[in-house]
């Protein structure tokens, strides 16, 4: 009984790998170059312009993207700066009310305080008047108030009334010096 291992070849077979056997070289170079020359001509015209196009497609959506982009950021910048000036203006416009404001509620404080000096100053006045009347209605009864009770004292150590005409003159020395 024989026994062939696997690593040898077949009795009746061939005796070199089949693409490099000599007889069917030329016609595997032939049947190489056409296979090569269609799927070189299929990747060429089918598979490369798809790409082509999907790469030259996703480059156009970027540059869309960053235009659009750019076109934001400047917008945003142009809107921040009309924000900012419109906030200068609006701090100028309220600086300049409350300056006037300030200055009217100024004026109007300064022509109260006055109108409040003048009639203090008009009562004062009233007052000091009526403080004199007051004072010289007092002095004239001081007079007579000391006469009264001089006379009264007079006559309640001695017992006796003084004539009035003596006490209204010793009351008239007194109240001269």
């Amino acid at each position: 009984m024989a026994t062939n291992a696997h690593t040898e070849a077949p009795s009746g077979g061939h005796s070199t790998f089949p693409p490099f056997e000599r007889d069917t070289f030329a016609s595997q170079l032939v049947w190489l170059a056409i296979t090569f020359v269609i799927l070189y001509v299929m990747v060429a015209k089918l598979a490369l312009p798809r790409v082509g196009s999907i790469i030259d497609a996703r480059k156009g959506r970027i540059e869309g993207d960053l235009a659009d982009a750019n076109r934001f950021k400047s917008e945003s910048d142009a809107a921040m700066a009309a924000y900012e000036k419109a906030l200068a203006e609006a701090r100028n416009r309220a600086q300049t009310l409350a300056n006037e404001t300030r200055d009217r509620l100024h004026a109007e404080a300064e022509k109260n305080r006055k109108t409040v000096e003048e009639r203090l100053h008009a009562r004062l006045a009233d007052a000091e008047k009526s403080i004199a009347a007051t004072k010289s209605a007092a002095m004239a009864n001081v007079r007579g108030i000391a006469i009264d009770t001089a006379a009264a004292i007079v006559a309640r150590l001695t017992g006796t009334a003084p004539p009035g005409a003596a006490t209204a003159g010793a009351v008239d020395a007194v109240l001269k010096k």
